[in-house]
């Protein structure tokens, strides 16, 4: 006989939020159409021709011809265990730049992968030099590099000069997180000779968290067909998602339909604009919020030459609650701001202005809140 429970569920209804917060950034509203589209088959003609223009579009924001590049179906965090699930093997020594909080993550997921994981360390709020990288090649004679570009716990944006020369010079591979600068912060994997990146869907694309891009080049596929034994990673497994995505189209699995419409209009949305256009946007709106803030006496946690233009890490002014403070900003003014993570909590707010966030008006609202604000919570 059929339970009942007196279960009445009122239709859902969102909260308006202004998302200036680490990620996800809103959405552009012809991306938010694409994703309402009723779904196709994955099979489907138009979904496979729309499968390719994705490809083409990702390959474009990176600037990268790689064979090998698709959305993962899965969050940055899938297409980030994708690099290491594919190409380390048991053994194998895996070194790690850590200078925030997704350098250990990398650490930890090539651990559970069974790779002898090497360590380089930097303060959270600094970059490594290219001494720093050939110094720990050397030493370690690692099989793969990895390395954060643009650290959203800290809001470093690594420099790439010379890191991918050095990588081939001692033969080793290099992968690099993009995942917080993908579409708004110059990236070159080609030119900086880069063999894998990841990224996500819901920072400087625009589109709701659910894939994750990926891409390796002709020396990391090389190495994934040379490897013993099967990826240890069904889901992830390039050599099976390569017969959906390349030109075989063999079923792997079912993908997000819809969440592809989705970053196929982000895509769209950012070559429309022009790539060097939505870097220069990014950056003149960072430079508007960092001169702003510093004008109300407030510190930035990273030197100006290294910050990203798409996350800024704000120092907490000593006798202010920071948590307080940012709930504060969401519940009066649905307006979302970082606090900070890892070493950095308690200490920092973190600024994103990402994607379509990057604009005028919001670094004018969110340095208005912060002026009329925060001294209410100065002791």
């Amino acid at each position: 006989m059929l339970k009942t429970s007196g279960i009445s569920v009122a239709p859902l209804s969102v909260p308006e939020r202004l998302l200036l917060g680490p990620g996800p950034s809103n959405s552009h509203p012809l991306v938010l159409e694409a994703l309402s589209s009723q779904p196709v088959g994955h099979l489907d003609p138009f979904y496979i021709d729309l499968m390719a223009e994705v490809q083409d579009l990702l390959r474009h924001v990176w600037q990268t011809s790689n064979r090998l590049t698709l959305p993962m179906s899965g969050t940055g965090s899938a297409a980030m265990e994708a690099t290491i699930a594919n190409i380390i093997q048991p053994g194998e020594t895996f070194l790690v730049g850590i200078k925030g909080y997704f350098g250990n993550r990398l650490a930890d997921m090539a651990s559970r992968y069974q790779a002898d994981v090497k360590t380089i360390v930097k303060p959270w709020g600094e970059a490594f030099s290219v001494d720093d990288i050939e110094a720990a090649l050397i030493k370690y004679k690692p099989s793969v590099f990895a390395l954060v570009h643009a650290e959203t716990s800290t809001g470093v944006c690594q420099p790439m000069k010379d890191i991918g020369d050095l990588c081939r010079r001692y033969d080793c591979l290099l992968i690099l997180d993009t995942v917080t600068s993908l579409g708004s912060v110059p990236l070159f994997l080609d030119e900086w000779k880069v063999d894998l990146a990841y990224s996500c869907s819901q920072k400087g694309l625009s589109c709701p968290p659910g894939l994750g891009p990926f891409t390796m080049n002709q020396r990391a596929e090389e190495k994934l067909n040379n490897r013993k034994g099967k990826v240890p990673n069904w889901y992830l497994d390039l050599s099976l998602l390569n017969q959906y995505w390349g030109s075989d189209r063999v079923y792997h699995h079912t993908a997000p339909v819809n969440m592809n419409f989705g970053i196929r209009e982000a895509l769209r949305l950012i070559v429309e604009e022009g790539l060097e256009n939505s870097w220069d946007r990014h950056r003149k709106n960072a430079e508007d919020l960092w001169q702003g803030l510093e004008v109300m006496g407030l510190e930035l946690h990273v030197k100006e030459e290294l910050r990203l233009p798409t996350l800024s890490t704000v120092k907490i002014p000593k006798g202010i609650d920071g948590k307080a403070f940012a709930l504060h900003l969401l519940n009066k003014f649905g307006v979302e701001i970082g606090g900070g993570l890892g070493e950095l909590a308690g200490q920092v707010w973190r600024i994103g202005l990402m994607g379509y966030n990057s604009q005028k008006k919001n670094v004018e609202k969110v340095l208005n809140l912060f002026d009329s604000e925060l001294p209410k919570f100065k002791e």
